[in-house]
């Protein structure tokens, strides 16, 4: 019943903040479940594509995914999802200094969806390479950490291409939705995945999105999104200052 309700839960912040899953989902299986960090990792990424699915076929249908920009990000991002995902499970005998690792992430990509809250960014357009490079450092630590996708690669099209903010929304989606699928994949694969776990958060999460669509209709959601920045920035900030004593003795 509390996995469900985590899913619920999760699932109801991401609809009302726009915040990615895997920034969501990683902390609180680790922190609230107990649930090893690299398979807390590995589910995350695997709910992170059941709840970016819906949205992500909607900007397909409507055609403002940008598929140029998209293949510029997926030929950086997937060999580097793929490449974070190994690094994690060679280093998950390390468990203090992978939770600093996730704790670090997740405090700089709450940082970042905090800057595009407050300020508004200008565009201007990278040279390919550099966009291919980004999305390689995103896809890194997205395998590793489950964290950054949708921050990080919003804050890459809309500071390096000259896309329409709903282009922006939809490209992003797809280059975490498929980020998110291959990582997940690598993950299940090394046996860094639960899927019953997985099942529970994604029955909750089914019902939570559909409470936070009916919710932001309905109430502010800037204030909402502020809160739960804040908050992660805390869980973050939690996870490594849990860690670091220990890897100082």
């Amino acid at each position: 019943m509390l996995e469900v309700l985590a899913g619920f839960m999760i699932a109801l912040s991401i609809g009302l903040s726009g915040v990615g899953g895997g920034t969501i989902t990683a902390p609180v299986l680790i922190l609230f479940l107990g649930v090893p960090a690299e398979v807390a990792v590995g589910t995350a990424l695997l709910f992170s594509v059941f709840a970016k699915i819906p949205a992500g076929l909607v900007y397909f249908a409507r055609k403002q995914v940008n598929l140029r920009a998209l293949a510029w990000m997926l030929a950086g991002g997937v060999p580097a999802v793929a490449a974070g995902s190994l690094l994690l499970g060679s280093l998950k005998s390390h468990k203090d200094a992978v939770l600093v690792v996730i704790g670090l992430t997740i405090i700089t990509v709450a940082l970042i969806n905090l800057t595009l809250t407050l300020r508004k960014i200008r565009p201007r357009s990278l040279h390919p390479a550099w966009i291919v490079l980004v999305a390689a450092f995103i896809g890194l630590e997205v395998g590793f950490s489950s964290a950054g996708a949708g921050a990080l690669g919003t804050l890459l099209l809309m500071s390096g291409t000259r896309l329409l903010p709903k282009e922006v929304v939809g490209t992003d989606i797809w280059f975490g939705l498929i980020l998110s699928a291959i990582g997940g994949g690598f993950h299940a694969a090394l046996g860094q995945a639960d899927f019953p776990l997985l099942l529970k958060i994604a029955a909750g999460g089914l019902l939570g999105s559909l409470a936070g669509v009916w919710l932001a209709q309905r109430i502010a959601q800037r204030p909402f999104r502020l809160g739960l920045l804040l908050w992660l920035m805390f869980i973050g900030s939690h996870l490594v200052l849990r860690s670091v004593p220990s890897l100082a003795r």
